[in-house]
């Protein structure tokens, strides 16, 4: 928890810098999740959408978080979470 903390810390102080380089990181991330999702043929098509809905929709709710100038705290959290979840599905779907 305290980790999370300083993190939180250190983004507010630098937001404008930070949310940028978020916005770049975890777009690539999640681009290489999404093409990682669409070469894995060992799941279901149903599957797949749903793997592919919940990383665009996080990927695109960061981006729109910092375009609307949500909260640091906000911002941060969707990008923690758009990030996690990208690699799990990168993970998953490299097994």
């Amino acid at each position: 928890m305290e980790l999370y903390k300083n993190l939180l810390k250190e983004y507010n102080s630098g937001i404008i810098g930070y949310a940028t380089i978020g916005i770049i990181g975890q777009s690539c991330i999640g681009s290489a999740a999404v093409m990682l999702i669409f070469m894995n043929n060992d799941i279901s098509r149903g599957l797949q959408m749903i793997e592919l809905f919940l990383v665009t929709i996080l990927c695109m709710g960061f981006n729109g978080a910092v375009l609307a100038q949500q909260k640091g705290k906000i911002q941060f959290n969707i990008l923690v979470l758009s990030v996690f979840t990208s690699i799990l599905f990168i993970i998953t779907n490299m097994i």
